[in-house]
């Protein structure tokens, strides 16, 4: 069950920390300069300052994917321009990263993570040009799904909050 929690840990602080990231550009994916490396933070393409977390993936990285033309339509029209897939994505990432950080609500937000792990698999990886059926998308995916089976199991909260709101079923 260790294992578990450890990796519905670990599965967290990434949808935290890439939540974090995009919001405040703290140098990791965002806001890091290509040709020097350095870290210009809160920069431009910070979702706080007006960039968008999804303009690159989706204008981009959906490019060489045979069936990134079915997410096109999301992408904002400029790297400034915030719509409703980078509010969503923001949402889902902040959300489901405190639930699996917590224990509360695990197997709703490890559902979501599997969900949006599948939609960035579709979007960018479908053939992936070096191995044709896996991805790190994929594994995440059934990471996810393997936390929605077991639950938080050790080291949550989520026996701390049933105590508290006994009729709050869906923070299993």
């Amino acid at each position: 069950m260790w294992a578990w929690t450890v990796l519905r840990l670990l599965l967290g602080w990434s949808f935290l920390w890439a939540f974090l990231d995009k919001a405040f550009g703290l140098g990791f994916a965002t806001c890091r300069a290509e040709d020097s490396s350095s870290i210009d933070f809160m920069c431009d393409a910070a979702m706080l300052k007006g960039g968008s977390p999804t303009f690159g993936f989706l204008t981009f990285g959906t490019e060489a994917s045979h069936t990134g033309f079915l997410f096109e339509w999301m992408a904002p029209s400029a790297p400034d321009a915030i719509n409703f897939a980078d509010v969503l994505f923001m949402v889902a990432l902040l959300l489901g990263g405190v639930a699996l950080m917590l224990g509360i609500g695990t197997r709703i937000a490890a559902v979501g993570g599997a969900i949006l792990m599948a939609f960035m698999f579709l979007a960018g990886d479908v053939w992936p040009p070096n191995n044709p059926i896996n991805s790190s998308h994929v594994i995440e995916m059934a990471a996810f799904l393997g936390i929605a089976t077991v639950g938080a199991s050790a080291f949550s909260l989520q026996g701390w909050f049933q105590r508290k709101f006994p009729s709050a079923t869906w923070v299993r």
